[in-house]
C-alpha cells in the first residue's frame, strides 16, 4: 500500500440538470476549476447509459461487463478526480435502484441525469497522487507520487 496526506481545499455544490451527460459535465467543471485531486459525492437519478459491472472474468487484462440501463433510476455514488497532463480522469462509482432491482458499477459513457443529481465536490490540497495508464491493464489508475 502506498499514500499521501493533504486537506480540503474548497468545496463545491453541483447541480446537474435533467439530460445533462454526468460524465462529460464533471470533465467540464474539473477543467474549468481547474481541479487536480478531488472527491465527489452524488444522489439523484440517471436516466440511461452504461455501467461497467465489474469485469467478465478476474483476469488482468480486465474485460468489462458492460450494464445497459434506461428509465430512470435512483442513483447515489461516489467518486475521484485525479488529473494528469491529459486532464481530469473522473472515476465514479454508482449504486442504482429502481423497483426491485439493482445495478452497481462504475458509470460511464454518456450517462445521462434524470431529473437532477446533486453533487458535492470536496478538493484535496497538497495530495501528491495521478491517474495514469497502467500498461498491464490498459485502464487509468492512481498513482501516488513521491514525496519531494
Amino acid at each position: 500500500m502506498e499514500y499521501t496526506a493533504g486537506r480540503i481545499g474548497r468545496v463545491f455544490v453541483l447541480k446537474f440538470d435533467n439530460n445533462d451527460v454526468m460524465m462529460r459535465e464533471l470533465e467540464r467543471f474539473s477543467r474549468k476549476e481547474k481541479l487536480r485531486s478531488a472527491v465527489i459525492v452524488f444522489l439523484g437519478a440517471l436516466k440511461q447509459g452504461h455501467l461497467a459491472a465489474g469485469p467478465k472474468k478476474p483476469v488482468i487484462p480486465p474485460q468489462p461487463n458492460w450494464q445497459t440501463f434506461k428509465g430512470g433510476w435512483e442513483a447515489m455514488g461516489i467518486g475521484t478526480i485525479f488529473t494528469n497532463e491529459g486532464g481530469p480522469r473522473i472515476h465514479v462509482h454508482t449504486a442504482m435502484g429502481k423497483k426491485a432491482k439493482t445495478l452497481i458499477g462504475c458509470v460511464r459513457k454518456a450517462s445521462s441525469v434524470f431529473l437532477v443529481v446533486e453533487a458535492v465536490v470536496f478538493e484535496l490540497k497538497g495530495v501528491r497522487a495521478t491517474k495514469m495508464p497502467d500498461p498491464r491493464t490498459g485502464i487509468n489508475l492512481l498513482r501516488i507520487l513521491a514525496r519531494s
